[in-house]
């Protein structure tokens, strides 16, 4: 049987390399499907579904800003039960997916796959919100900061156009690590549940995992399991992420990325792991990249360009490829080897 699988559901008449196969289809299939489809209807996306339900759950978790101060222990629980409640029924909802396609022929069942897990892969979205920033940008500031609205929460309305410019190869480093990477990573491993976990996970930091105030609530605590979680499940593939940036980029004489200069800067964010795709793209690029009053990576880089932002999609391109293609050769090498 197939590798890392912690089970890989093996449907009548299946053997492991098989079951690799349609896995490795499945896997193929989504990213093809996000290339040439974008996103479902938000009526069957499963990760609006999952923010429908935490912001449900959030708005009696987190208690409002003006209760005592001293009250954690309260919230931090609430957090992590309705945490783990929304974790289990996604897990469940994905591991039924995986049961009825073990049942399935095998071209039917990488089908159900590759649709289920396409939802829970954002690359192409990515990508097109982060040029219309910059297309938006080349009209007027005011539509720059407007349409980068859409991908960062930070406050744009003080931003000039280099910083704007720095959001949109932020946000794009950082996401190709949340929308893409990570999830393949935990598909890789544990199979659909494993990506659908980690969206979960992500979804439930981005809307839970805050310091301070938002929406008149107090997240330090309740969102305190939340923004653990997702540290804990995006370790390693924040790390990938920025390893896979690094060689992206055709040597024809030009230098790659130092690990000791990629560790110093990723250091510098707040966040364990959003600073290692972000490093590694400003030091590619050659670019400073910044959250005003937060962090400066790359401080002896130049201000970005137009031509830098497109540069930084074409490098997120490469990676979302060659995560696909290790991951397929992850999964049908072991398999073509123990089924000679």
């Amino acid at each position: 049987m197939p590798w890392l699988w912690l089970p890989l559901p093996v449907g009548e008449g299946w053997d492991g390399g098989s079951a690799a196969l349609v896995h490795a289809a499945a896997l193929v299939l989504a990213l093809a499907v996000d290339r040439i489809l974008g996103e479902p209807p938000a009526r069957w996306h499963p990760v609006v579904w999952m923010g429908r339900y935490l912001g449900w759950t959030g708005r009696r978790v987190a208690p409002p800003i003006d209760a005592s101060p001293s009250r954690r222990f309260g919230p931090f629980a609430a957090g992590a039960l309705a945490w783990c409640a929304g974790a289990a029924a996604v897990l469940l909802a994905a591991a039924s997916l995986s049961a009825t396609a073990a049942h399935l022929p095998g071209w039917a069942a990488a089908l159900l796959l590759g649709l289920a897990l396409k939802p829970l892969l954002a690359w192409r979205m990515l990508r097109d919100e982060v040029l219309a920033v910059e297309a938006a940008l080349a009209c007027s500031l005011t539509a720059g900061r407007n349409r980068l609205a859409h991908l960062v929460s930070r406050d744009v309305l003080t931003l000039d156009a280099a910083a704007v410019r720095e959001s949109a190869i932020e946000s794009l480093a950082e996401n190709l690590n949340d929308s893409v990477v990570a999830p393949l990573f935990w598909f890789l491993l544990l199979g659909l549940p494993g990506a659908a976990l980690y969206r979960f996970a992500n979804t439930a930091d981005a809307m839970w995992g805050y310091r301070g105030e938002r929406h008149g609530h107090a997240w330090e605590w309740a969102g305190k399991w939340a923004a653990r979680a997702d540290d804990a499940l995006s370790w390693l593939p924040a790390r990938l992420t920025a390893l896979l940036l690094s060689c992206s980029v055709p040597l024809r004489g030009r230098a790659g990325v130092g690990a000791r200069a990629l560790i110093r800067e990723a250091r510098l964010t707040p966040s364990p792991n959003s600073g290692w795709p972000m490093a590694a793209m400003g030091l590619l690029l050659g670019v400073r990249l910044a959250k005003p009053g937060v962090y400066v990576l790359n401080a002896a880089g130049r201000e970005p360009t137009a031509a830098d932002t497109r540069h930084a999609a074409t490098l997120g391109a490469r990676v979302v490829w060659m995560t696909a293609a290790l991951a397929a050769s992850a999964l049908l090498l072991p398999a073509a080897w123990c089924n000679p």
